[in-house]
């Protein structure tokens, strides 16, 4: 049996996991057997420049604050090694990031994830993953509003240069300006 102090360190690990997991938008868990702690290193600095919290965990006490938190279906995938990547405010940025990684080697896989507290089978994690970043999803949007003014734009223009052919054209400054007068 364990001891008080011990029971009450594990349980204030699971609140604090819980907690993490109710006040993420997203979230994957991995097994990231066969990393080394270079590319570990590496995966850890983009997951952190994303806003990406990435946690190594014992699949008991992330099974206890899963339960906690009210996110049920983790329990067939915590087996192995476990880690926890969870964000705040993207729901791509983990799962793209870490898929992106797993292409890369073949240890190192994806194993489920959640999003607004709902756990995703593993094709929707997939599917999450091949969408683009936050910022290129904006531009695109950006652009899909702008391409009509900026279509109306050349129109208006295209009127006023042909208006402007049929009547004389001054071929300098100073002509325009006596014109104008």
């Amino acid at each position: 049996m364990p001891s008080t102090a011990i029971l009450e360190k594990k349980q204030a690990e699971v609140a604090a996991i819980s907690e993490r997991i109710k006040s993420s938008i997203a979230g994957v868990v991995v097994d990231y057997k066969g990393i080394n702690v270079a590319d570990d290193t590496q995966l850890r600095r983009e997951l952190r420049e994303a806003g990406v919290e990435y946690t190594v965990l014992k699949n008991t006490l992330l099974k206890m604050a899963a339960e906690k938190a009210g996110l049920t279906g983790l329990d067939e995938v915590l087996q192995g090694t476990t880690a926890l990547a969870t964000s705040k405010d993207d729901y791509v940025a983990s799962a793209r990031i870490l898929q992106k990684y797993a292409d890369s080697h073949d240890n190192f896989k994806l194993k489920s994830g959640y999003i607004d507290g709902e756990v995703i089978d593993f094709d929707r994690l997939q599917r999450l993953a091949k969408l683009p970043s936050r910022e290129v999803l904006l531009a695109t949007v950006c652009s899909v509003f702008n391409a009509p003014i900026a279509a109306f734009a050349r129109a208006v223009q295209a009127i006023v240069d042909k208006e402007n052919d049929g009547g004389e054209q001054p071929e300098n400054a100073a002509d325009s300006a006596e014109t104008a007068e």
